[in-house]
């Protein structure tokens, strides 16, 4: 994605303070590079962050990523990668939340988990069951991070912006927001989470064969991380043959976790629903509406939802 790209994202998602940082962002990583003793090398693809690869003084391979600072996710992703300390995840290696900056392990070669779909699915399956597990940690005293129950508060505006008229069925809104309290508050642990685990965030790296990055950072039912893999990748391509992967998905990782079947697809259903829900915030009224692979999914699953 392009400059213009991240310009557009942080202007639609901060307003003013995204207009201040893009315009101060050139200096930010100028200091930052300065202060932290950085050369920056190439930017990655931008979507609400600058992201780019550095080398370090000592020659230290490492990843600066620069967001606005009055955001939430660089301060919930911070405790969440200090919470995995390298465990099945890159390393956060310096944070400076004021400045809004973050300096991460590069996961190298860095290809994406995303390339082995679809020739490659149960290998795929396979390997973010393995970092799902050892990501699989408690909150440690005083964690900052939300609870998980905060996001369903996404079905709740929802409902209250459109009613019965907008763009996704009110039953199946109804049913997830239901359903998603039903499961936190059944949870058989808690753990952190990651909350957006899909085959763009898991990369093939050194220290160990695969880590996730980009973590949104909650704590709740681990069950919610294995809904963002099952609409994954790819959700704007509604193709059958992705969708009809779904079932054999949903087994692997109900046995490669040790969850029920039966809780792997509730929380597919949430997540998935939640998914397009989260793209109604930008819906206008009497526009079409890009429903994706998600909403396909969501209904894929219905029919195998508990009660």
């Amino acid at each position: 994605m392009s400059y213009e790209v991240l310009t557009r994202n942080v202007v639609t998602v901060w307003g003013e303070d995204g207009r201040r940082w893009l315009a101060g962002l050139l200096e930010t990583l100028a200091q930052t590079c300065r202060d932290w003793q950085l050369t920056p090398d190439r930017p990655y693809e931008l979507a609400y962050h600058y992201v780019t690869a550095v080398t370090c003084a000592d020659g230290t391979r490492a990843v600066l990523k620069l967001g606005v600072p009055s955001g939430e996710s660089l301060r919930t992703e911070a405790p969440t990668l200090d919470a995995w300390a390298g465990r099945g995840a890159v390393r956060l290696l310096r944070a400076d939340l004021d400045r809004g900056a973050l300096l991460l392990e590069r996961a190298e070669p860095g290809d994406r988990l995303r390339d082995l779909v679809p020739a490659r699915d149960t290998e795929a399956t396979s390997i973010a069951v393995d970092v799902l597990r050892k990501l699989a940690v408690p909150p440690p005293p005083g964690c900052p991070l939300p609870d998980l129950l905060t996001l369903a508060q996404g079905f709740d505006d929802h409902l209250a912006r459109f009613g019965d008229g907008g763009p996704l069925p009110t039953d199946l809104i109804v049913r997830a927001n239901g359903l998603m309290r039903e499961l936190c508050a059944s949870a058989p642990e808690r753990m952190v989470l990651h909350g957006d685990l899909h085959h763009d965030n898991i990369l093939r790296a050194e220290r160990e064969p695969w880590l996730a990055i980009d973590p949104h950072g909650f704590v709740g039912d681990p069950g919610y991380e294995v809904g963002a893999l099952l609409y994954n990748p790819e959700p704007d391509d509604r193709d059958p043959a992705l969708t009809a992967l779904v079932p054999a998905r949903v087994e692997q990782l109900a046995d490669g976790l040790g969850m029920p079947v039966d809780r792997v697809v509730a929380w597919g259903f949430v997540h998935a629903v939640l998914s397009d829900v989260w793209t109604a915030e930008d819906w206008t009224p009497g526009d079409p509406f890009p429903a994706s692979r998600a909403l396909d999914v969501a209904y894929l699953l219905l029919p195998r939802l508990p009660g």
